[in-house]
């Protein structure tokens, strides 16, 4: 068994109909640009209702359809936000407890304390996080699951990763292993997969693994370290 393997995010998608809500973070193989992708997916009606839109350089979910919103609270948030040289990129509104936390002085877990897990029982949906500090000389980036620790949701258990940022490697997040009744939630470590140096390709081939029945949205930013300059790719299933 290879412990290091570095994996094509196709390969582990391919077959699974339903890992949720996902989050990419990593390196350009040059070394010169972080990525962050962040995806949704949907089975419900009130899920599949929804687009990306970006505003002021932030990435939000917006009802595609505000007529058939029926219940905005866990689908409509700010996904992504920047502040100084740090990239946060969440699965829901604990982009803003992020946000505000750092904004304070605390750390990435720290700003995280005061969440936890989704109240959508019987699947109690993880809250998935990232932070990219996008430092030229020394990147890095942080990722965040916190869960329930019994199917009774009855306390969160929390999972902090620390990674120094290396070329052509990223490390993928996701809420769920695979569809269910209910749910099963993600196990482990963040997943080892290869960002190579196209990062619109990537976003391209992301796309295509996801299932195409649920998928709904697709965000890829790369950013260059030395300069700060960013590139971009946006999909939306609902157009």
């Amino acid at each position: 068994m290879n412990i290091y393997q570095i994996s094509d995010i196709a390969e582990l998608l391919r077959g699974n109909t339903y890992p949720g809500r996902g989050i990419v973070l990593g390196l350009t193989e040059d070394g010169s640009r972080a990525v962050a992708a962040y995806f949704i997916m949907g089975r419900s009606a009130n899920s599949r209702n929804r687009v990306f839109t970006l505003k002021n350089g932030e990435l939000f979910t917006e009802p595609f359809d505000a007529s058939r919103v029926e219940d905005p609270s866990l689908i409509i948030y700010a996904a992504l936000r920047q502040l100084g040289n740090r990239l946060i990129v969440t699965n829901g509104n604990q982009t803003d407890t992020v946000y505000d936390g750092l904004a304070a002085g605390k750390s990435f877990s720290e700003a995280l304390e005061a969440r936890c897990f989704e109240p959508d029982a019987p699947n109690l949906t993880p809250r998935i996080s990232g932070l990219f500090t996008l430092d030229a000389d020394k990147p890095r980036y942080e990722m965040s699951i916190l869960k329930s620790i019994d199917p009774e949701g009855s306390d969160c258990a929390r999972y902090t990763f620390s990674y120094p940022a290396k070329p052509g490697l990223g490390h993928f997040l996701h809420t769920y292993v695979r569809d269910g009744n209910p749910i099963p939630t993600f196990q482990g470590e963040p997943e080892r997969v290869r960002i190579g140096s196209d990062p619109e390709a990537f976003c391209d081939a992301l796309w295509e693994a996801l299932d195409p029945d649920n998928r709904i949205s697709l965000y890829v930013r790369a950013v260059e370290l030395k300069t700060g300059r960013s590139a971009e790719k946006l999909i939306n299933k609902n157009n």
